[in-house]
């Protein structure tokens, strides 16, 4: 049986922001969606809520704020695709009681920000940086005095997840101890080994490099305090989140010459597009890379996360398939033939699938397969009922109390 949505597909309106990758589009269009648009930059609250009265997916970087406001007027969206690691930008605890699915990609660019945090690593304990602007001001700096090695040197990884792990093999592979700091237990991968806390890794590392969440947990969690107990010389490189960080304080540390570099890809302010201003406390100080939040902007990532989660918001349009999100509990089922797929979003209170039974079966309307799975907030109900009854189903559906959103998928 082919999956095919009750809804026509010309009728279904999916808008795509921040240039996001063209895969993404393709896919859709080449499935039979026509009303696929895509736009360069993010948009305004106010703008967001203009453009989104008919839209049924969107699609979204990091830039788009996704709130609470957004979502009440927004009564058509089914799901948000974040193309990022991250979902911070989404009120998720909105979009759950909204019944609005929302997908990430938490794996397709965790290579690229490996490579370049590697790279990084060596370009500083090199003093690369001072040697090419030199260069640049016509200067010749040929010497070795402070570069060294990154083979026999200790990496501190704190945040030890999918990027952290991964820069821990390639760093061990480089002849590197690795020593890491999670608040979770991890498993080490190779020779790694976990430290008790934070201060353990800052104070034996000669590179930090932070892959944590933005959270107030995290907020300035690398501050002056902490970046005292940073041994002497030592790097830090922060391709993670803007503000888990102090600039100023590490500003500070760095003109000191406690540490010795630094590289930093994200900022607690960004500007909102190409070419707009940018300013922070680290410009002019050598040693110290910065660059405009690019860790994960390879041609591959951009790729790989256009198709992951394009592919996930597909599945859900046409087939109701709910696993990787953050908001609906996870749900994935094969086609029933001879029936049609009604999707129930509902509060998780008790009583729901009772009611819903109970008014299905007064009704005489036969269900063929019944699938239900809750979170602490929302209950999601796959019911596949007789053909011929489908229509009925759907208004009686939604006088069910404690209903969200229902929805035909075929």
């Amino acid at each position: 049986m082919s999956s095919n949505t009750s809804y026509p597909k010309e009728k279904i309106n999916i808008l795509f922001l921040e240039n996001i990758s063209d895969k993404a589009v393709s896919h859709f269009k080449q499935n039979g969606y026509t009303n696929v648009r895509k736009l360069n930059g993010a948009l305004s609250e106010a703008d967001l809520i203009k453009e989104l009265k008919d839209v049924h997916l969107l699609g979204i970087r990091s830039k788009t704020q996704i709130t609470k406001k957004i979502l009440i007027a927004a009564p058509k969206l089914q799901a948000i695709g974040c193309f990022c690691i991250g979902v911070n930008q989404v009120d998720l605890k909105a979009a759950t009681k909204q019944g609005v699915a929302v997908f990430n990609a938490p794996y397709s660019n965790t290579r690229s920000v490996a490579e370049l945090v590697i790279g990084l690593a060596i370009m500083l304990i090199r003093r690369i940086t001072d040697k090419n602007i030199a260069a640049h001001k016509g200067i010749w700096l040929k010497e070795a005095k402070g570069s060294f090695e990154l083979r026999g040197k200790t990496l501190g990884i704190i945040g030890y997840g999918n990027i952290g792990s991964q820069i821990s093999v390639m760093a061990e592979s480089l002849g590197m101890k690795v020593l890491f700091y999670d608040i979770e237990t991890k498993l080490p991968l190779g020779n790694a080994t976990s430290a008790r806390n934070i201060k353990e890794v800052v104070s034996k590392a000669d590179i930090v490099t932070l892959h944590i969440p933005e959270n107030s947990s995290t907020n300035n969690i690398i501050n002056k305090t902490v970046l005292k107990q940073f041994k002497k010389g030592s790097i830090l490189i922060n391709y993670a989140r803007g503000t888990v960080v102090d600039l100023d304080a590490l500003a500070i540390t760095l003109k000191e010459g406690h540490i010795s570099g630094a590289a930093v890809d994200v900022f607690p302010w960004e500007p909102e597009k190409n070419g707009d201003k940018f300013t922070t406390p680290l410009q002019g100080l050598t040693n110290v890379i910065l660059t405009p939040h690019i860790g994960g902007s390879t041609e591959e990532a951009q790729e790989n996360i256009g198709e992951d989660v394009s592919n996930k918001l597909f599945n859900y349009l046409e087939k109701g398939i709910t696993n990787g999100s953050h908001t609906l509990p996870a749900l994935g089922l094969p086609a029933v033939a001879n029936a049609h797929r009604i999707l129930h979003i509902h509060n998780n209170v008790p009583g729901v699938l009772s009611a819903i039974n109970t008014t299905l079966a007064a009704n005489k309307i036969n269900i063929l397969g019944q699938h239900l799975t809750t979170n602490d907030l929302i209950g999601y109900v796959v019911l596949d009922v007789d053909k011929k009854l489908s229509a009925k189903a759907i208004e009686l559906l939604k006088q069910v109390k404690e209903t969200i959103k229902v929805r035909l998928l075929y």
